[in-house]
């Protein structure tokens, strides 16, 4: 398949540049630049042949993308919330999969390490993670357990220096070539811990999951632990309970809610350049009624997602966001980019399901995005316990 040129103009309909700071943009613009010159040429053909881009990890530690928020004692970035959202939509406008393996090294690997890690821990393997010579996995869903990971099955039993953990993980990405994995499983009092599993540990497996539709440039597997020795010192000091997992989530779906944006954004970017191309009935078919409402709505969805995320970011900032807050956030992000995706498939007719343009690979993509990271349906009831003060989960 030939190399697609990446002409991607960025929209901003409300200047919202102008509540970015002159360091925000020249990062955006950093991480833009590598994604037209690095991932956007290749990654229909890597999509297409369902391989994952594995010189991609190494890329994304040297640019920076790993990590940015953990203070840079640790190889991360120092930088703030803001910064690590503008990251998340540009890698996202290239691919969800990219973006996927930033925000699981990230915000599920590195974040839980440095917040809940001693400080041997920290030192040993935040660096790595951060340069990409590492990657890393989060084990939290199970083949039965998804949306209701208190009743996860895998444990671990205490054997003297060390603790035996048993189960199995499933839907996770990276999982094929990290290592390092961030486990959550249950002690012998029932309680949720966070163990660091370590590639070479014996029992210790990753098999690929293949046939997926969805995320096909992103590596997906299961975790397997057959009588799995962990050393204690690889277990998470400071958290207990699934507050421990749950704060990762936060992060993680924080960064979804900017990175969705960027692919709805490249979609109606193509879109709005080839209905001003494509001619029927004697005019570009933007011209039309039909064409010009979908493109005025994506537009508007958009922008106003831009803001939400804009908004929420200053909240991170300033660390008064609550999870209920990025649950909206990351929900809506997801049904915008969802929507988006399929408009301007539309919009495009037939040429829209080829890999000659990157919709449809980005449609398929938000499948699994509006699914990972609590379901579309959960985090709206997340938002309905939130202002009713009712639980409807149970």
């Amino acid at each position: 398949m030939a190399a697609r040129t990446d002409l991607f103009t960025s929209p901003d309909y409300f200047n919202l540049d102008d509540l970015l700071t002159e360091e925000h943009k020249l990062i955006r613009e950093s991480v833009r630049n590598y994604v037209k010159k690095e991932i956007s040429p290749i990654i229909e053909e890597y999509a297409q042949k369902a391989e994952f881009p594995q010189q991609i990890v190494k890329q994304l530690g040297d640019l920076g993308c790993f990590g940015p928020t953990i203070p840079t004692e640790y190889g991360g970035g120092g930088l703030d919330y803001i910064s690590y959202g503008l990251m998340m939509q540009e890698l996202e406008r290239g691919d969800s999969g990219v973006r996927s393996t930033a925000s699981v090294q990230g915000s599920l690997v590195m974040f839980p390490i440095f917040a809940y890690g001693s400080e041997e821990q920290r030192k040993k393997f935040l660096p790595k993670l951060a340069t990409g010579e590492w990657l890393g996995c989060f084990g939290l869903t199970e083949p039965n357990y998804g949306s209701d990971p208190s009743s996860m099955l895998s444990n671990f039993k205490d054997a003297g220096d060390h603790v035996i953990l048993n189960g199995a993980k499933m839907w996770i990405s990276n999982a094929p070539f990290s290592q390092v994995a961030v486990v959550w499983a249950k002690n012998e009092e029932g309680d949720v811990q966070g163990l660091i599993v370590e590639r070479d540990m014996k029992g210790f497996s990753t098999p690929t999951t293949h046939g997926k539709w969805s995320l096909r440039a992103s590596a997906t597997g299961e975790l397997v632990f057959d009588n799995v020795k962990v050393p204690k010192a690889n277990i998470f000091p400071n958290v207990k309970g699934l507050k421990g997992p749950l704060g990762c989530l936060t992060k993680a779906r924080y960064g979804i809610a900017w990175g969705t944006i960027g692919a709805a954004m490249d979609c109606y970017d193509t879109a709005l350049r080839y209905s001003k191309e494509r001619e029927q009935f004697g005019k570009p078919i933007g011209g039309f009624q039909l064409q010009q409402k979908k493109l005025a709505e994506m537009i508007t969805e958009i922008t106003k997602a831009q803001l939400l995320n804009w908004r929420l970011g200053v909240l991170m900032n300033e660390g008064i966001a609550t999870p209920q807050q990025v649950s909206m956030a990351k929900r809506n992000a997801c049904e915008v980019a969802t929507n988006i995706c399929r408009d301007a498939r539309q919009i495009l007719g037939a040429m829209g399901i080829t890999g000659e343009y990157s919709v449809m690979r980005h449609m398929m993509n938000m499948e699994s995005v509006i699914t990972y990271e609590g379901t579309h349906d959960i985090h709206l009831l997340i938002t309905g316990m939130d202002v009713t003060g009712l639980n409807a989960f149970k």
